[in-house]
């Protein structure tokens, strides 16, 4: 198969479509639940809650367990156990059980990102490792603007939200047969063209090494590197997740229409679906110019970062399609940065650390998250969303001052040959 690794990042994408399709369909049916079970704000971020505590813990365990039983088995483990839960989710009964299935949700999605980042560690030379992170990040955005419609879609067939769950949780299955039947490493692929591969490994900064053991978490906490993608992702990453998890009951608030949130959904989603590509993109372009990896990334960041500061007027306008502007901006800026913070890993680290780096850095924006979820909760039923927007245009601006300042190559070689010189 010629371009196989292109294959692989489709199927990367993919899974992260299914992913979002599965975590969104709680935030699209959320002012259905909140009006039939009379719901607070404060209440339904405990359920988001759940999930995030779940996927905080999971995101180092499961960076963990992929670098022990590798990429393959640790994604289909992920995929069949969220789906399941997905599917049972219709059986839920007020509060309590749907904060028990969004926990067991997060726990099997944990695995996604790790997983991705190491796939694309083991497929893509540098030079388009920041392609197929953007590619596989883009199935975020795409997730989160089908599945509104999706969602809805079965409500209004059917009447009611329960299948919602199932429909969107039996998609899984599919993804999981495909992926048996083309997911190997390259240097085990047997349908892997000789120039693909050696394309492969002479872009690759490390090659995959499965007889070396995976890195301690102990000694990866000893790099500032690795500080700075945990940082950088707790402090950027919670403004994706008030999109993704706030916007509908958001606009809501602002008096806009059920059918209205759904189709606003599309703007700030296929927005970050752009600032994916366009990021990936810009650093590739400079990579080939012959920048230097880490200074190609530390350009986006520094370009996209501070300019999420645009997003401050949303906090005093009810004014619709300049909602949907700004948030689209910000999304798309949001996203060139997220791109390249998952890319990081890959490129700062060996390819036996990369599930672990991956994992902790998720882990970061898991905690961050959750400060911030439960910060939205209380703020927006004792106020209003208005300071929450003022401080999601300000925060990124810090997560772009932390990684240009952690994130850099060594003066010297890494003895240990874990951090690379990017």
């Amino acid at each position: 198969m010629k371009g196989l690794r292109w294959w692989i990042g489709g199927m990367l994408f993919a899974v992260t479509i299914l992913n979002y399709i599965d975590r969104q369909t709680l935030s699209v049916l959320a002012p259905i639940l909140q009006q039939e079970y009379r719901w607070s704000n404060s209440d339904f971020a405990t359920i988001l809650i759940a999930f995030r505590v779940a996927y905080t813990i999971m995101q180092s365990v499961f960076g963990r367990v992929l670098d022990r039983i590798g990429t393959r088995r640790g994604m289909t483990l992920s995929v069949t156990f969220y789906s399941l839960v997905e599917v049972l989710t219709a059986s839920a009964q007020g509060i309590t059980g749907f904060r028990v299935f969004r926990f067991l949700l997060g726990s099997g999605e944990a695995a996604n990102n790790p997983g991705a980042a190491k796939a694309v560690s083991e497929w893509f030379p540098a030079q388009e490792r920041a392609w197929a992170v953007a590619l596989f990040d883009s199935g975020s955005s795409i997730g989160g603007a089908v599945a509104p419609f999706l969602v809805l879609f079965i409500y209004r067939h059917f009447g009611s939200w329960r299948p919602a769950f199932v429909f969107t949780g039996l998609l899984g299955a599919l993804w999981i047969v495909a992926w048996q039947l083309l997911y190997r490493t390259p240097e085990q692929h047997p349908r892997i063209t000789p120039e693909e591969l050696a394309h492969i490994q002479r872009g690759r900064a490390s090659t995959p090494g499965a007889t070396l053991p995976p890195v301690r978490w102990a000694k990866l906490l000893g790099y500032r590197q690795t500080w700075g993608i945990v940082l950088g992702r707790f402090l950027l990453d919670p403004y994706w997740f008030l999109v993704a998890d706030w916007f509908a009951i958001y606009l809501a608030s602002k008096g806009f229409q059920l059918e209205q949130s759904v189709l606003g959904f599309w703007a700030p989603f296929l927005a970050a679906d752009l600032g994916n590509f366009f990021g990936g993109g810009l650093s590739s372009f400079w990579i080939r110019r012959g920048w230097p990896v880490g200074r190609a990334r530390r350009a986006v960041l520094l370009i996209f970062g501070p300019s999420m500061l645009l997003l401050i007027p949303a906090a005093f306008t009810s004014h619709y399609v300049t909602l949907m502007l700004l948030f689209a901006y910000a999304s798309f800026a949001y996203a060139a940065c997220s791109t390249m913070f998952l890319s990081l890993p890959a490129d700062v680290f060996h390819t036996r650390a990369v599930g672990s780096v991956s994992g902790m850095g998720g882990t970061g924006a898991g905690i961050g998250t959750l400060i911030s979820t439960y910060l939205i909760g209380r703020i927006t039923d004792r106020l209003s969303f208005q300071p929450v927007i003022i401080a999601a245009s300000i925060i990124p601006c810090v997560a772009t001052l932390v990684f240009v300042s952690l994130v850099r190559a060594r003066r010297e070689p890494d003895p240990d040959g874990i951090v690379l010189n990017f």
